[in-house]
């Protein structure tokens, strides 16, 4: 794919007829807050003035961390491998919510240990496991384009299978330590302004993730205050599924196909994504404010409001796919109350 690719351009005259019909409502206006916001962003995206979401899309993808081997998880790196199967058997929290609210799920063996394809999951392995970035670059050029293409391709999956709205997952033991890293060097911070407690790792835990962070910056010479170059950046401290969601996200904004953007690992390669390419932020929305502490400052930079507050922090797209019911009621609202004329009600 072409990151750089212009992007699809939101619909301002579907935004304007959502909001002269929201003005018309038998309401207050703004008394649904973020409800009525959501749903005209949603028009603008959709270039319908009555948005619906109907067919959500969750790809998730998994991939291995060689930062793992630092000790920076609470967890064994074997738990990404064993996790494949449990989201394709159903029993992943993941597994449940996309049932529940009747989205596709797809998994994206993006860059997982497992020597052999797990039945169920998408193989699309860029390599087994991304190297030790405290020691040399987690990946190639190459492996990060390539990690790219696979989100791209999960996003034109998306669209063939007629996707309304695109949700990105991720699964990867060490994950959050390398999301911390790359937004680290995209912002220009220390370890210790990003690094959380991830898996469940103690406040010790925490410290040794920040100075693992701090002496990878170094060896690849991001240095605080200087904007690096986001592939470079990738490259020196991301990791497979990170790429795949830039990807996606990228895509889908080349497209034209709305994203709900979940925690923190999707918001650092969301944060990738609109460094790539600015336009992508247009075609984001934000679920949830994560429990991971650095989940706020990627917020900002961002400039997002997300829609709940869940004190979530497991990945897997869960926060995402929690709100969605709340995306769909503000579209059915949107499109299902009377307005004043219609149902008799002087407009003050």
């Amino acid at each position: 794919m072409n990151p750089h690719a212009a992007v699809k351009p939101l619909d301002e005259t579907a935004r304007a007829a959502a909001l002269a019909r929201q003005a018309q409502l038998t309401k207050p206006p703004g008394s649904l807050g973020q409800l009525e916001t959501l749903a005209v962003t949603l028009a603008a995206m959709q270039g319908n003035a009555l948005p619906r979401v109907r067919r959500p899309w969750i790809s998730l993808f998994a991939a291995d961390h060689g930062i793992a081997a630092e000790g920076v998880s609470a967890f064994p790196q074997a738990v990404t491998q064993q996790m494949l199967a449990n989201f394709v058997g159903g029993g992943a929290a993941i597994s449940v919510l996309a049932r529940e609210t009747g989205a596709t799920l797809e998994v994206v063996d993006v860059g997982t240990l497992a020597a052999s394809p797990v039945a169920g999951v998408i193989p699309a392995q860029v390599a087994r496991g991304s190297a030790n970035f405290s020691r040399q670059a987690a990946m190639s050029a190459a492996q990060a384009h390539a990690a790219l293409d696979a989100g791209a391709a999960a996003c034109a999956r998306a669209q063939a299978g007629g996707a309304d709205l695109f949700i990105g997952g991720d699964m990867g033991i060490a994950n959050t330590t390398t999301a911390a890293a790359l937004a680290c060097a995209l912002l220009g911070l220390p370890g210790a302004a990003l690094a959380g407690a991830g898996t469940g790792v103690d406040r010790a835990g925490v410290a040794r993730k920040a100075a693992v962070i701090d002496r990878a910056l170094a060896l690849h010479g991001l240095a605080a205050g200087v904007a690096p170059d986001p592939l470079h950046a990738l490259c020196a401290v991301g990791g497979f599924e990170i790429g795949a969601l830039a990807g996606a996200y990228l895509a889908a904004a080349q497209a034209g196909v709305p994203v709900l953007v979940d925690g923190f690992i999707c918001s650092a390669a969301a944060l990738l994504a609109v460094r790539l390419n600015p336009g992508a932020r247009d075609w984001m929305l934000f679920a949830h404010a994560s429990a991971e502490s650095g989940h706020a400052a990627l917020l900002r930079a961002l400039d997002a409001r997300p829609l709940l507050t869940l004190d979530m922090r497991l990945g897997e797209a869960s926060g995402a796919a929690a709100v969605l019911p709340l995306i769909q009621l503000a579209c059915a609202l949107h499109a299902g109350m009377a307005t004043f004329a219609e149902a008799g009600v002087a407009n003050g």
